[in-house]
């Protein structure tokens, strides 16, 4: 079963979502974090801290599955 991430906005950026959920203190580590684990939006790896999610997106991250709604 996955998380809801609530959005008021038309999309928000994986380093937004990863500071959102608690996964990272401040969108500063996004980078870090990045390099240094895996996640998957919508079955994908990725990578880009910039990458836009919108809702009805899945995404994998440390070893929990969220979406995006």
């Amino acid at each position: 079963m996955s998380q809801k991430v609530e959005i008021e906005t038309e999309f928000i950026t994986v380093g937004q979502f990863l500071k959102e959920v608690g996964i990272i203190g401040t969108g500063g580590q996004a980078k870090w974090y990045l390099k240094e684990n895996s996640i998957e939006v919508n079955g994908e790896p990725e990578d880009r801290r910039g990458k836009k999610l919108y809702k009805g997106d899945k995404i994998v991250a440390e070893d929990q599955t969220f979406e995006i709604a």
